[in-house]
């Protein structure tokens, strides 16, 4: 009988590490069938509960960020670092990791020092077009780097860098294979034509200056052409927000976190939300347009990168936080669902970015690595 291969993902934290991880995880799965898995992160409830439902074992590390903190912070979060790097040195001789995956995040970084200090073969995955620390610093002990951008490759030098975008999560791959040979990526032919629908996220936290800009321009949406709103809000505004659309007599559905949400894409037209690295690639995957509002205090700004790149492609707009009324956005809604020719050529030209086989290319290149080849 064949020996079950052994992959150790470290990193997470948030839903842009944690969800391509996760769909990795299942397409290295789906080739290796006795694969056994095991997430190495944080103790945070969202990244425990959400491993947890995709049915993986998940173990949690002393681990700190380092970037942006005085010194009394670096130099506890450098106690904390090397505490994790111990933890992870155990982990290592109890589970043998025959591949150790690094997604971003600073607890990817004792788990993949440890991995090279015990010679484990390691991957590493950027999912935003300027990558992070992390990853930045883990890079020289990497035997292959996946990126999602062709503009992050110079970040790394070229050398064993490889293309393959972002895992996308099992559910957004069905709405593609739903959509149907007419290439309507987001299965819009299937709902109402007369009732544009419009999609609101802050990503998997929600954001809070989102939501109140949204609220807002719901005052000037109210009295135009009717619209459907799926508005997820993040926990602590998910009552303010469903109130505000509630007194106007709004359809919307408003939930903190939808588990659903890539499903939600097939019926919409336009999104408005944050540029994180996997909020645009499963856009993309939709062929979905969008507003792009980046948070403005992401690691080196990365979401404004990567919001850019769909602007630049004519996917989208990007306005920033900072630029940003509650006027502007009722008037940029409303100039887009009045112009659906428009929407549908930023479609298409979203779509034109995805790589949605990510998760097969990224598998094939580590089961490569594995049988002694170079990625």
């Amino acid at each position: 009988m064949r020996k079950p291969r052994r992959l150790l993902i470290a990193g997470g934290g948030t839903g842009g590490h944690l969800f391509p991880a996760i769909a990795l995880a299942r397409a290295f799965c789906d080739r290796c069938p006795h694969t056994l898995v095991l997430f190495v992160g944080t103790r945070r409830p969202f990244e425990i509960r959400e491993v947890a439902k995709a049915g993986f074992a998940h173990v949690a590390i002393r681990a700190a960020g380092i970037k942006g903190r005085r010194l009394a912070g670096k130099l506890d979060a450098f106690g904390r670092v090397a505490g994790g790097i111990f933890e992870s040195m155990a982990l290592m001789l109890r589970f043998k990791p025959d591949l150790v995956l690094g997604v971003g995040g600073y607890s990817a970084g004792p788990v993949v020092l440890a991995a090279w200090l015990c010679r484990r073969k390691i991957v590493l995955h950027e999912q935003n077009l300027r990558p992070g620390l992390t990853n930045r610093l883990l890079a020289p002990l990497a035997d292959c780097i996946f990126v999602a951008f062709d503009e992050s490759v110079p970040a790394f030098g070229g050398k064993r860098v490889r293309v393959t975008g972002i895992p996308l999560r099992r559910e957004l791959s069905a709405v593609r294979a739903d959509a149907g040979a007419d290439g309507d990526a987001g299965g819009k032919a299937e709902r109402k034509k007369d009732v544009p629908t419009v999609l609101i996220t802050g990503g998997s936290q929600g954001a809070r200056r989102i939501n109140s800009l949204m609220i807002g321009a719901l005052e000037r949406l109210a009295g135009g052409r009717e619209m459907r709103f799926v508005h997820q809000t993040g926990a602590a505004d998910e009552a303010r927000v469903r109130a505000a659309y509630m007194r106007l007599g709004l359809e919307a559905q408003v939930k903190s976190f939808f588990d659903d949400l890539p499903r939600r894409y097939r019926s919409c037209d336009l999104a408005v939300c944050r540029a994180g690295a996997v909020t645009v690639a499963e856009l993309a995957a939709a062929g979905c347009p969008a507003i792009y509002i980046p948070y403005p205090f992401a690691a080196d700004n990365h979401q404004w990168h990567n919001a850019h790149a769909m602007a630049a492609a004519g996917a989208g707009e990007v306005i920033a936080e900072e630029k940003l009324t509650a006027d502007r956005l009722a008037e940029r809604i409303t100039h887009y669902i009045e112009n659906p020719r428009m929407l549908a050529r930023m479609g298409r030209r979203a779509a034109a970015r995805a790589k949605p086989d990510a998760a097969t290319v990224m598998v094939e290149h580590c089961c490569r690595l594995l049988a002694g080849a170079a990625c």
